[in-house]
């Protein structure tokens, strides 16, 4: 069964329970996904709604730093609740260690000196993190171990 196909039938279940925010997390992770679509002109493949999922979750954690800036501890805890029901249908997130360690690997593999060659880097790491991590926490990572 297709990503977006569990995630159809995670929000009937929602409605069904009258779970109201795991409905409207699930309907707005499908309205996402369904522009996508649009926009593609075809289906989404899982690989392709996962990166709708990581944007959806991305949007939240932004949201949660600024409304905590905003001191509305309300929000950001309805935000911190809405990437709780979208860590479901993500992979499993790297851990700093793991990360250093593809980081490490990627510098290796691309025998990258110095940070002209981060392009390089990222584009050899990318694929391997996507989704799992956030791509500027990669980016700084990069940054860090081809200026030391």
């Amino acid at each position: 069964m297709a990503l977006i196909d569990d995630i159809r039938e995670d929000l009937k279940q929602a409605m069904l329970g009258k779970d109201k925010l795991r409905t409207s997390t699930l309907r707005l992770v499908l309205a996402a996904a369904t522009n996508k679509e649009i926009e593609k002109g075809e289906f989404l493949t899982d690989e392709e709604m996962l990166s709708v999922l990581s944007s959806e979750a991305k949007k939240r954690r932004e949201s949660v730093v600024e409304y905590k800036k905003g001191n509305r501890e309300d929000l950001a805890e309805k935000e911190e609740a809405e990437i709780e029901i979208l860590k479901k249908y993500l992979p499993e997130q790297l851990t700093e260690e793991d990360l250093q360690n593809l980081v490490k690997e990627a510098i290796a593999q691309t025998e990258a000196q110095d940070p002209k060659d981060m392009g390089k880097v990222m584009q050899a790491l990318m694929p391997k993190v996507k989704g799992r991590v956030d791509g500027r926490a990669v980016s700084d990572l990069v940054k860090k171990f081809l200026t030391t």
